[in-house]
């Protein structure tokens, strides 16, 4: 028999974030082969025309969206076999190297994206469980954790791989059930746990055994082509975690802003209701912002003081984050 040798072919793929009347959106691309699933905005790494990865991924991004990015960084390198299934799973096996990049909205956008059949849409679009701004999302008790349940309750499949943790205690962790709490961090765990429970389209599409063996599945967000809406689960999860520890929120401010704004942009990424007082008291005390003796009346109602990224913290100190917490 001879002996078939695998061809590797490099993917970029982009995560691009951005905050717009208090939404956390993503920008999407329709492509024409497959109309009904969104993608990211990907494409292969040229080394003939791309020094870097990173040169690479800000000219597809333009190409495929004419957006010119600013603030990115590496997420992760995506390798697993059969995450860039096509029919016959013939071609090259795509390994991709995911980045997430922040941006501001400009006016026009929206339509600068259209002409590229591109778009912005909210990320709770893709994972409605992860939004507990008004309260504890009603499909975790109704659809995800009784699914849940019954699967970590039977015996895992034949050729599963070991796991340091049962599935119960998995399960637990990530949807902070009995005494413990919801980690908004987590997102990406509770993505992989859905996949692997067979709760998801992906997984069937993926023709994963626990996807195949149900007869009916939830509806559990807005499924993505590959498997790019893992690539956006480690986003939120890498950008909910940063928030905490570096002023990576200014990279969606606009220049000027409120504090009711900050909080509501800090409440957007992280998927929690934010105690107002708390919150003042919090960015106070790490000295992020400045006033700049401006108000606002945008709001119709009292004006509010007009704040900016106090810019200089950047050379005095490591700029910290915001701690914030839940309820």
């Amino acid at each position: 028999m001879p002996h078939r040798h695998a061809s590797i072919e490099i993917g970029l793929n982009a995560v691009i974030v951005s905050v717009s009347d208090g939404t956390p959106q993503i920008v999407h691309v329709n492509d024409e082969k497959e109309a009904d699933l969104d993608s990211l905005p990907f494409g292969p790494f040229d080394p003939i025309h791309h020094r870097t990865f990173e040169i690479g991924l800000r000219s597809w991004v333009e190409n495929q969206t004419a957006l010119s990015l600013g603030y990115v960084e590496q997420l992760y390198t995506f390798g697993d076999r059969g995450r860039h299934r096509v029919t016959g799973d013939e071609g090259p096996h795509v390994v991709s190297v995911g980045y997430l990049a922040l941006t501001r909205q400009t006016a026009g956008s929206e339509n600068t994206l259209a002409r590229h059949n591109s778009a912005w849409r909210s990320w709770y679009d893709y994972f409605p469980w992860e939004d507990w701004r008004s309260g504890r999302p009603f499909l975790l008790d109704r659809d995800i954790l009784p699914a849940l349940e019954t699967w970590a309750s039977e015996p895992p499949m034949e050729g599963e791989p070991p796991r340091p943790l049962a599935r119960q205690e998995r399960v637990r962790l990530a949807f902070g059930t009995d005494a413990t709490h919801w980690d908004e961090e987590r997102a990406l765990e509770r993505f992989e746990l859905l996949y692997e429970a067979g709760l998801l389209r992906e997984a069937k599409r993926d023709g994963r055994p626990a996807a195949l063996a149900r007869d009916t599945l939830p509806f559990l967000g807005v499924s993505m082509r590959f498997d790019h809406r893992r690539v956006l689960a480690t986003a939120i999860s890498r950008l909910r975690g940063k928030l905490k520890y570096r002023p990576v929120i200014f990279e969606l401010m606009p220049e000027v802003f409120t504090l009711t704004e900050l909080q509501t942009s800090v409440e957007a990424i992280s998927g929690r209701h934010l105690h107002k007082q708390n919150f003042r008291r919090l960015v106070e005390n790490a000295d992020l912002v400045e006033p700049t003796g401006s108000t606002s009346t945008a709001t119709g109602g009292r004006p509010a003081a007009l704040f900016r990224f106090r810019h200089q913290l950047m050379s005095e100190r490591p700029a910290p984050g915001l701690r914030v917490g839940g309820r």
